[in-house]
């Protein structure tokens, strides 16, 4: 009889909760206003005859290249971020091999790993998730093939140092470690702005939390020229559609229309942290486009109240050290004003100590 792999077979798969979600969406950290009107312009532009061909990668990558200040060869563009981890896992990981992740982090990290035999070394953030340096240093060893580490991570929010990460990088030149800066444009610090790089060092970008392409699912991943060829060998020759090729052009020509977009998102995360300050809720001070707040034993009910006032939220409760907690996607300031309104009203249902962090 046919089975899956042993690997396969173990996995905890991971179901997002799609379904149902009416109202204001707070709770994957989209765009809340969507893409560029010129990105809407090219898509609706497209032909039949476009449609029925192959889609070509390449000149869309050599584009993606010169905005990052990249050889193209030094570029992969991948189905989101997800592809791009799964990619790297594919290429450098075999059974018995070692993957090492921080957590609480996202989930993909460590199924993408499980799913080619790799044991998962789970390393736990400090107090407050500070990034625990010592502790993951001190998990590396000869079989560690693969570090992957989200700046700023999800769904905590906490930056590291890119000095620090260099150094991990350079503590593990064996692996391959992957930096994912999904949520790079609401921090402002990039690893790509060091010239001198290890080979083994990989960045990954999306264009579905700024620039809003969620649905068009369209990443880039960056590393030494010599190992994305090894990557590329992995990827399909026409793995991103050829929509998603039409529309990056544009969305990286409108940076007005994404920096107006992010500038709203900053100011509004500094309001909303200071509402959960004034409401008495321990929260994470952010640099991307959420905040993580602990909301205590109430947290199924908090969610609750403020989807029948439309808005939806992410429960995090299941994430190592985050009992309790629950994020909050920071969209545009009208978002983020109606937002707080509910927060006001829910605010009071919640019982137990509350203490801030801010």
């Amino acid at each position: 009889m046919l089975e899956a792999r042993a690997a396969v077979k173990s996995l905890h798969a991971y179901r997002p909760p799609l379904a149902g979600r009416q109202g204001l969406r707070l709770d994957f950290n989209e765009s809340t206003i969507g893409c560029s009107p010129r990105v809407l312009a090219r898509v609706r532009s497209l032909s039949a005859e476009a449609l029925a061909r192959y889609p070509e990668r390449e000149p869309v990558e050599r584009e993606g290249a010169d905005f990052l200040g990249l050889d193209a060869a030094q570029l992969l563009l991948t189905n989101g971020v997800d592809e791009a981890i799964h990619l790297l896992c594919s290429t450098y990981l075999e059974s018995g091999d070692e993957a090492v992740i921080v957590v609480p982090t996202f989930a993909m990290y460590a199924i993408f790993a499980q799913t080619e035999g790799a044991r998962v070394v789970q390393v736990l953030a400090g107090e407050n998730f500070v990034f625990p340096l010592e502790k993951l240093l001190a998990r590396i060893s000869p079989r560690t093939r693969l570090i992957a580490l989200a700046n700023p991570n999800n769904p905590t929010g906490v930056a590291v140092a890119c000095e620090v990460l260099l150094q991990v990088a350079h503590a593990a030149p064996q692996a391959a470690v992957l930096v994912d800066e999904a949520y790079f444009e609401f921090h402002g610090e990039t690893i790509l702005k060091y010239s001198e790089r290890p080979a083994n060092l990989f960045i990954a970008r999306t264009f579905s939390k700024a620039y809003g392409l969620a649905g068009l699912r369209i990443g880039i991943l960056a590393g030494a020229a010599e190992q994305i060829a090894m990557v590329r060998r992995v990827a399909s020759p026409y793995n991103v559609n050829a929509v998603a090729l039409a529309a990056l052009p544009e969305a990286l020509r409108d940076q007005d229309y994404v920096e107006r977009y992010v500038g709203e998102v900053r100011s509004g995360r500094q309001l909303l942290e200071q509402e959960l300050g004034a409401l008495g809720l321990h929260y994470w001070p952010s640099r991307a486009n959420f905040v993580l707040v602990r909301v205590g034993p109430a947290g199924t009910e908090f969610i609750q109240d403020l989807r029948s006032r439309g808005i939806l939220v992410r429960d995090r409760n299941s994430d190592p050290g985050c009992e309790g907690c629950v994020r909050l996607t920071v969209g545009s300031l009208e978002h983020t004003q109606t937002l707080i309104g509910a927060l006001r009203d829910v605010a009071g249902k919640l019982s137990g100590p509350r203490e801030v962090r801010a």
